[in-house]
């Protein structure tokens, strides 16, 4: 049996031609830029994550970049994130001029320890980039407190928690903004790159719209230098359509986690992720921390099955990084985690057969050691 770790024909069937009616406007049109659906998929967003602003772009990294030079952010400031993510949360923090610090994640919710932020601020820190890993969201109660008492700006970094909620408000519109990516893997994936940035600032709203068009308005007056990321018409012609299934899609996510943590709880060479009490996740991934990690998944990929490891080298290891001079040791359940962690199958349109075979093959490989 094969079970990829997404499996695009099986999203994709049901809707594609209700998806190629959509696209079918825009070719008529020739609105490629800024086109109507834009317009509309950015009100579908707000009404989904209930917030007041929503403001498409290229991807999820000039979401992050959009988001920095929105706040201010430039050369000579510090602003604090997490060393296990995706690059894109510290890369984009060093592209605006700005100084990453990292600060240790919790070791079984894998996201940002706010116990350990305050130690890490200083006077040049202006903000805390938060991201909600694997489709968990971080403590924002916590982590808002911290940066109201030290006056910092947060940014949650949301490419993978579209819908997940903490403490009943929607991840991604508790900060100052939050980002969203629509990488095709995302439980909302676009048939391409694309991004968006949501905020309740109407004052960051509006700096926001121009930033994406060279921070232009009117056209050829430039109030801020800011990029070409608009978010294409294509693309949202495609995610408008999507959106609609995206409810069902995250319910399906976690019954799917369900039937792992039911079947897999009794073994004791794995840890299951574990969801904070406060957090409403929508699983984008569905991450084990695994004893014999790399074995197991070249185990499992031998028998074709889809997994994952994310991310196999925490960012302050990373070459591109050392002149921040962290050595390792510095964040050890970060590079506990980047050794044992491991990713499986766990998207909406997966079979009981399918997950069933996935447990049968981890079980064996353990029972076999």
């Amino acid at each position: 049996m094969k079970v990829p770790m997404l499996d695009f024909n099986a999203q994709y069937e049901p809707i594609m031609d209700d998806i190629k009616a959509e696209m079918e406007k825009v070719f008529t049109s020739h609105a490629y830029k800024l086109g109507p659906q834009v317009k509309e998929f950015e009100e579908d967003m707000q009404k989904y994550c209930d917030v007041k602003h929503a403001i498409g772009c290229a991807s999820g990294t000039d979401a992050i970049i959009l988001a920095l030079i929105a706040l201010d952010i430039s050369d000579g400031d510090e602003v604090i994130t997490t060393p296990f993510t995706f690059f894109a949360t510290a890369g984009t923090i060093h592209r605006v001029g700005a100084k990453p610090v990292f600060v240790d994640v919790k070791p079984y919710t894998y996201n940002i320890d706010p116990d350990k932020i305050e130690a890490a601020i200083t006077p040049k820190t202006k903000a805390i980039v938060v991201v909600h890993l694997f489709g968990q969201p971080a403590e924002m109660d916590k982590i808002m407190e911290i940066a109201r008492k030290h006056n910092l700006k947060v940014i949650e970094d949301n490419a993978q928690g579209i819908g997940a909620k903490f403490e009943g408000k929607t991840a991604g519109t508790i900060g100052d903004i939050g980002t969203l990516s629509f990488f095709p893997s995302k439980n909302l994936g676009a048939m391409g790159d694309a991004g968006m940035c949501l905020t309740n600032s109407d004052e960051l709203a509006d700096k926001l719209f121009m930033l994406r068009v060279h921070g232009e308005n009117p056209q050829y007056y430039h109030k801020w230098v800011g990029l070409n990321s608009r978010l294409d018409t294509i693309q949202a012609a495609a995610l408008l359509i999507k959106l609609r299934s995206l409810t069902g899609w995250s319910e399906a996510r976690r019954k799917n986690a369900e039937y792992y943590y039911k079947n897999l709880k009794d073994i004791s060479h794995i840890k299951l992720p574990v969801i904070h009490e406060k957090a409403e996740t929508i699983f984008n991934q569905f991450t084990l921390i695994a004893e014999n990690r790399d074995e197991l998944l070249n185990y499992l990929r031998s028998k074709d099955i889809g997994c994952a490891v994310y991310y196999p080298l925490p960012l302050h290891l990373q070459e591109c990084f050392s002149y921040l001079n962290h050595k390792k040791g510095d964040f050890p359940i970060t590079e506990e985690l980047t050794e044992k962690v491991i990713s499986i199958p766990v998207f909406s349109e997966i079979t009981k057969e399918q997950q069933d075979y996935v447990i049968g093959n981890i079980k064996e490989f353990y029972t076999q050691r």
